[in-house]
């Protein structure tokens, strides 16, 4: 049985990614701000790497070596980019980038010891493409493209896959009843003319994970069309 480590696991597209790997028999350790309904749960800061640290290892001791991990956790928020303040620039960046980079840095010893693993981060259809008062989202989000793609040119050889996958606006809590993802106006202008589901999202992490074994420093969009 595979054991996998979602960070972000307790809403949203984490949420519904630890719920279609434990559907799908895997056994599910979720890090979040909030304790999350997995079979193995702590609450702590991706910022922190001590905490994910400490965290990932207490999870290898509960359901034995991490096979995968999926990075979820979020924040979102949308600010004109001459009004962002360096504490939202230095939140956005730590959170995104900075959490992937200590929840990888916890796993992948033991997986390079045992020379296969995966890590499957969640970026953004906004790092492809931008988007008006998205700029420090956008930039976290591309530069966690750019961490997996390097890192899966590192790792690849020693039998760690390393992938994103990159949704569009989603249907989650991060996106305000009032955001402009909403309203029908922006989403007559997609082909899929709606948004994507977190479930959508979840069987998509799920896809990388099972059938990709191909696949290394990919990035899979899944965003409704919005960026073709």
């Amino acid at each position: 049985m595979s054991t996998a480590l979602v960070t972000g696991a307790a809403s949203g597209i984490g949420a519904a990614v630890a719920a279609e790997l434990a559907a799908a028999g895997w056994r599910v350790a979720g890090f979040d701000l909030r304790v999350a309904a997995t079979e193995f749960a702590q609450a702590g800061d991706v910022t922190d790497a001590d905490a994910v640290a400490e965290a990932a290892a207490r999870a290898e001791q509960a359901l034995g070596p991490i096979d995968a991990l999926v990075t979820a956790a979020g924040h979102y928020e949308m600010t004109p980019v001459a009004d962002i303040t360096p504490s939202q620039w230095h939140r956005m960046l730590r959170v995104h980038l900075g959490g992937l980079v200590n929840a990888a840095r916890a796993v992948l010893p033991g997986m390079l010891a045992r020379r296969e693993g995966q890590i499957v981060a969640i970026s953004s259809e906004l790092a492809v493409g931008g988007g008006d008062g998205d700029a420090h989202y956008a930039a976290a989000k591309g530069a966690v493209i750019g961490l997996v793609r390097s890192l899966a040119a590192e790792v690849a050889p020693l039998g760690v896959r390393v992938n994103s996958v990159a949704p569009g606006p989603t249907d989650t809590p991060l996106l305000a009843p009032d955001s402009p993802w909403r309203d029908p106006a922006y989403l007559g202008t997609l082909p899929a003319r709606r948004l994507a589901t977190a479930a959508e999202i979840a069987a998509t992490v799920r896809f990388v994970l099972t059938e990709g074994s191909f696949m290394a420093g990919e990035v899979v969009s899944v965003n409704s069309g919005a960026v073709i």
